[in-house]
């Protein structure tokens, strides 16, 4: 017989009530809703923008931002969960909920002023569409070598400049967007600012084409003499470095998320079709060497996904969480991609067609080691941690 200890934590994968039925409820809205969309969102690479008022209705907009705003109260792990549950799904999906809660309500709940939270909180929990935008054609993984100045007039700031790969670019109405002061301080120019689509001297430039996460989309954003109050600084006026890492740290646990997900939905249609698929007289599932391929796939997918609640659930706690989660977004974002890849390989050469939704998984996995920090610089921020 067996006894608990009484000082026994939850484990990591245990959820609340409260977190099983969001997570239940994020899943049948994406199987009911999102699924029958996804073939034709990838193929024309454009959003479904009917979703966005009911992604707003179930709270997914809106997850940890406070009732008082108009938010669902929730945890970032919520976010996380929800974030997972869709990427299982669709990917594009995924990341847009992903970037509006991760990136765009973080930054503006932990520096934003109480004015700017009264102001935005309703409208994003509301269901308009935020994005975050910090790099440059010459500010990718060198993220603060921006070139996009902002100079104070009287009551306002202007912006001039241009960003690159600007997820949400299309859909979004309000955007946080760094810009320096003055370069000769290096880093300690960056400053954020509440940006929204309608101030003169903002405009949505060129739309990529992408390999993977296709409808999701990712623009250039142009900013000439963009009017900005004075009073829409995020944080403080050249403490703009430090809103980008937080808000980084915390989104790369959203980008694990997602590779979760993906993996995860790539696992469930392989599963369902090796035993399915009769090749020599026998499901190809009943093969031990199909049966240890799969094994170690789920195998990485539990690691991954217990990497990625740990960083979740430290920074919920109010705990550091920039290693974990740089370790998160590492691993999963790899597994992600060795997952996938084995399940097309899986599937044979049905695997390699648009028949199958398992070429669409491997595509959607690829960006999760680039964006938000390649791998490389993930590496970077672990080994200066192991070595400081």
């Amino acid at each position: 017989m067996t006894s608990v200890h009484p000082s026994a934590v939850a484990p990591l994968t245990q959820l609340t009530e409260d977190e099983q039925m969001f997570r239940e409820a994020v899943r049948d809205f994406a199987e009911r809703e999102i699924k029958p969309l996804v073939s034709a969102m990838d193929h024309s690479a454009e959003f479904d923008r009917s979703l966005l008022p009911k992604l707003g209705e179930l709270g997914l907009m809106g997850i940890d931002i406070p009732e008082q705003y108009g938010g669902a109260g929730g945890s970032f792990f919520m976010s996380v969960l929800a974030v997972e549950e869709l990427a299982r799904v669709d990917a594009s999906t995924a990341v847009l909920v992903d970037v509006h809660n991760t990136l765009m309500n973080v930054a503006l709940g932990q520096f934003g002023s109480d004015d700017l939270k009264g102001r935005y909180f309703p409208r994003l929990a509301g269901g308009e569409v935020g994005a975050y935008a910090l790099s440059e054609a010459g500010s990718g993984s060198d993220a603060f070598a921006l070139a996009c100045r902002a100079e104070q007039r009287g009551g306002q700031w202007v912006l001039n400049g241009q960003k690159l790969w600007i997820t949400n670019g299309k859909e979004a109405e309000l955007f946080v967007v760094f810009a320096t002061v003055d370069p000769a301080l290096g880093y300690k120019g960056i400053t954020g600012f509440m940006v929204e689509r309608g101030y003169p001297g903002f405009t949505v430039g060129k739309k990529e084409d992408k390999l993977g996460i296709r409808a999701s989309s990712t623009t250039e954003l142009i900013l000439e003499n963009c009017a900005v109050p004075a009073d829409n600084v995020v944080g403080e006026v050249g403490k703009g470095y430090k809103v980008a890492i937080e808000t980084l740290n915390a989104g790369r646990i959203g980008i694990g998320a997602q590779m979760l997900g993906v993996a995860q939905g790539a696992l469930d249609v392989t599963r369902k079709y090796v035993l399915e698929r009769q090749q020599f007289g026998r499901p190809v599932g009943h093969f031990q060497a199909v049966q240890f391929q799969l094994a170690q796939a789920a195998t990485e997918l539990e690691a991954s996904r217990l990497l990625v609640y740990n960083a979740a659930r430290l920074r919920d706690a109010g705990r550091t969480h920039m290693v974990e989660g740089a370790m998160a977004k590492l691993y999963s974002s790899q597994a992600a991609e060795r997952i996938t890849s084995l399940c097309v390989e899986l599937f044979g050469g049905y695997g390699y067609t648009k028949e199958y939704p398992v070429e669409k998984f491997y595509r959607d996995a690829k960006i999760g080691t680039i964006y938000e920090g390649t791998s490389n610089m993930q590496l970077q921020t672990i080994a200066k941690a192991l070595l400081s």
